[in-house]
């Protein structure tokens, strides 16, 4: 059998295996750098303050930072790269062919989906906190240097899906007048002591959020289907009462295709896209889509504040006259 025809058609062969291979091996890019992060070897470079030859390196590979840098990102990337939440993308192929839309990969991977699997596994449930607590330091200092106008004259803010309440404790610092609220799940905030301003509730936001003027929703709506997102921002417009009382909802979160510069940021959007898909039930969603859920939820109005690079922050405001419409 001729599979070759001329000389163009073994080119281009080979130039697709190419691309094949790099796809293929991709991954270890991902592993290389988990294991450079597992062995301190960025600390080491950074504490060495030059260059640092690879024999050097070698030698000082056993030594521990005193401290751990509070902006870094170790906790994120061991959590994201855990076997544990990798293992789902070995079930990628099954889980297009099953036929149970609400099954999610992480469920067919592990038996039970990935909030009910955190609520009896201490271990997942803690690095996926420290994961996200990692991030949220960044995020408040962020927010708070870009946006402080936001959160100025609040007086009763509750962080929904607010995990350890990172982000929370920096805006309690920043107003003492704030009596802050971090709303999670009876076994995420279990045993986390508050302070004079701040208080861990337990509970489940598809009930019922605690009353505030303003609630928080970080990084938290994309890993929920549209449907669970409509119930979430409905409990959180019952939570803040009308919008002539000054009620609001701060969102923090990805917005596709909104300010991207480079391909980079596109395609890094694309991952956490695939990753919501994978281990939750959920997307990233462009604007168009945000909208459809807010006026869904009945709240009448929004405004974007571009602040975290990659993620955007919605203010929203509601209008108790206008009925919840469906979901397109």
């Amino acid at each position: 059998m001729d599979l070759l025809k001329g000389d163009e058609n073994v080119d281009e062969l080979l130039l697709a295996q190419t691309h094949v291979w790099n796809h293929t091996y991709r991954f270890i890019s991902s592993m290389s750098l988990k294991c450079a992060v597992e062995l301190e070897i960025p600390d080491i470079i950074h504490n060495h303050g030059q260059p640092i030859t690879t024999s050097d390196l070698a030698l000082a590979i056993h030594i521990h930072p005193s401290k751990d840098n509070p902006l870094s990102t170790r906790p994120f990337l061991l959590a994201m790269l855990d076997p544990f939440l990798m293992k789902p993308y070995q079930y990628l192929s099954t889980w297009f062919q099953n036929d149970d839309p609400t099954l999610t990969v992480f469920a067919l991977a592990h038996g039970s989906s990935m909030w009910e699997h955190a609520g009896h596994e201490p271990r997942l449930n803690q690095f996926f906190n420290e994961a996200m607590a990692s991030d949220c330091l960044l995020a408040a200092s962020v927010v708070l240097a870009k946006c402080k106008g936001v959160f100025e004259g609040l007086k009763s803010p509750v962080d929904v899906g607010g995990g350890t309440g990172t982000m929370t404790k920096v805006l309690a610092k920043a107003f003492p007048q704030m009596d802050c609220i971090v709303f999670d799940l009876p076994h995420v905030v279990d045993g986390l002591q508050g302070s004079e301003n701040l208080k861990y509730v337990g509970g489940n936001m598809f009930e019922k959020v605690p009353p505030g003027e303003a609630i928080m929703l970080k990084w938290m709506l994309h890993a929920w289907s549209s449907e669970n997102c409509t119930k979430i921002l409905e409990r959180c417009k019952e939570a803040i009462g009308s919008k002539e009382k000054g009620g609001k909802v701060i969102i923090i979160d990805t917005i596709i295709g909104n300010q991207e510069v480079d391909e980079v940021s596109v395609e890094t959007k694309l991952f956490f896209d695939m990753e919501m898909m994978v281990c939750v039930e959920g997307q990233e969603r462009n604007e168009q889509e945000w909208s459809k859920l807010f006026v869904a939820a009945g709240f009448t109005n929004y405004k974007i504040h571009h602040i975290l690079g990659l993620r955007d922050g919605f203010t929203i405001g509601a209008m108790r006259h206008l009925p919840p419409q469906p979901v397109a």
